[in-house]
């Protein structure tokens, strides 16, 4: 199955892919065409989330192709993702939305210290967040330059999931400078604020 996703918008390549999936048969490949790295790195996150092994090979100057093997566990791993969607929904699951380089409104200078010592005092918490969403100029956080990367880092070692905007390390021109987590595009991030017990803005 062949579904082009090329010029579309995060998360559509990832939903149009997910839902192939799940209409699937257990011996069918998904075969997504893609037009930039970020939307490749997405679609493989997603398939590795599902448990489904996935390859990636860029076609041409402009085209990648993300394949995804839909094994005969897929319905097991459907049923176990619906499982697991109602567990997050009863459990304490915390996410932190990052949505700023910035605590606060104000000086941008004190709202940067504020952020670090944000990050920071998370880490020294009994009680932390199971996912950290950094999107916007929050973006700026896990890459290089940032100095909250090694509380990032701690936070990571610790078990936290940490996820930055695909969309927006792009738009800022930073997607090579990722140093902590992993990219993911908006329908993660739409699916880890939903399936919270809480969200905590700072």
């Amino acid at each position: 199955m062949l579904i082009d996703a090329r010029g579309l918008n995060c998360p559509i390549p990832v939903v149009k892919t997910k839902k192939a999936i799940r209409e699937s048969s257990s011996e069918d490949t998904i075969e997504t065409l893609v037009d930039n790295k970020t939307a490749v790195q997405n679609l493989l996150q997603m398939a590795k989330d599902e448990g489904l092994d996935a390859v990636a090979e860029q076609v041409d100057e402009s085209t990648y192709k993300v394949s995804i093997a839909v094994s005969g566990a897929v319905q097991k791993t459907n049923a176990e993702n619906v499982k697991a969607d109602n567990e997050v929904a009863k459990t304490s699951n915390i996410v932190v939305a990052v949505s700023s380089s910035c605590m606060g409104v104000g000086d941008e200078k004190l709202g940067k210290q504020l952020m670090k010592s944000f990050l920071y005092t998370l880490t020294t918490l009994e009680t932390k967040p199971s996912v950290i969403l950094f999107y916007n100029s929050g973006a700026y956080l896990t890459c290089e330059g940032s100095d909250c990367i090694d509380d990032i880092k701690t936070l990571e070692d610790a078990g936290v999931k940490v996820l930055t905007c695909g969309t927006c390390v792009n738009f800022y021109g930073i997607a090579d400078t990722l140093k902590i987590g992993t990219v993911t595009n908006m329908y993660s991030i739409a699916e880890h604020m939903m399936n919270a017990s809480s969200v905590v803005k700072p």
